[in-house]
């Protein structure tokens, strides 16, 4: 998920951001408590978003203190409690954030030596929690397996990641799963996937890795690849974008969904616009300071 999952700041309520902001810390206080302190240094906004998803189909209410933590230890700030829900998010964070790192070190790219910061944080999550780590595993095994495979079609490059989506939120809700959620999740799996795909096009084509848009398409700019297949890279998003929206009505939230729908419904198209231009992504920590 890593960067791409974030809020539309013009449309978003003050409330809704305070919201996020506390989610945003109470994750990084769940990674603490279950992974250790060093594993905090791989908190992101991404896990954020799924605490504010999963808690309000859950129906677990967040509560909500002003505290310190290890970053503000003058002025305290509103910070949701930890629960056991956002602790099992703070160790699937530490676990993607693991796999991550191996992944670009398979590829010959940097990560080892900050993989080594994870690693004792990676084992306790795989103690406490093997089932979301056996998840994990398998899928990226898979998606490891599809990309040495040179898969060019884009459903199929994309569907160990939204399936493995899918499968951690059916191990998140517990009884609370439905098709619905289970459908909401694989799309939003399979959005992060052909978004970051996109957005490493040119890189990906110039190194000669793995890319499904590089292989439907040839090596070019983005620029060239838009004017070439525009149309269908706009309905490949459309349709998944159709997807979310209709999957995400059929679900019954319990408390205020504004927070979510924001970022669905507003953010993920908004940052695919800015895939699609080139644009460069926006610091959101330095964008809330000012906020």
């Amino acid at each position: 998920m890593f960067g791409y999952v974030r809020y539309d700041l013009p449309n978003l309520y003050v409330k809704d951001l305070m919201l996020y902001k506390a989610l945003y810390c109470g994750v990084c206080k769940g990674i603490g408590k279950a992974c250790g302190n060093a594993a905090r240094m791989g908190l992101t906004y991404d896990v954020a978003f799924l605490s504010a998803l999963l808690h309000n189909i859950a129906g677990i209410d967040v509560k909500i203190e002003r505290a310190h933590c290890a970053e503000h230890t003058i002025k305290k700030f509103p910070i949701a409690c930890v629960d056991e829900l956002t602790e099992r998010l703070g160790a699937l964070n530490t676990v993607l954030v693991y796999y991550k790192l191996t992944d670009d070190v398979e590829d010959g790219g940097g990560g080892r030596g900050r993989r080594i910061w994870f690693r004792r944080g990676f084992k306790r999550a795989k103690k406490k929690y093997p089932e979301l780590v056996r998840i994990v595993d398998g899928y990226m095994k898979e998606q490891s397996r599809i990309e040495k495979e040179k898969v060019a079609s884009f459903d199929r490059a994309a569907d160990p990641t939204a399936n493995m989506m899918k499968a951690l939120s059916d191990e998140l809700l517990g009884e609370k799963k439905s098709e619905a959620t289970g459908l909401l999740f694989y799309g939003l799996g399979k959005w992060v996937y052909l978004i970051d795909a996109l957005d490493d096009f040119e890189k990906d084509g110039r190194k000669k890795r793995y890319n499904p848009f590089v292989l439907s398409y040839g090596k070019m700019s983005r620029a060239e690849l838009l004017e070439k297949a525009g149309e269908d890279i706009h309905f490949l998003f459309d349709t998944l974008f159709y997807s979310l929206r209709e999957n995400l009505a059929k679900i019954p939230f319990t408390f205020n969904r504004d927070l979510t729908d924001n970022i669905i419904l507003l953010g993920l198209p908004a940052e695919t616009a800015r895939v699609m231009k080139g644009e460069k992504r926006k610091d959101l920590k330095k964008l809330d300071r000012r906020l």
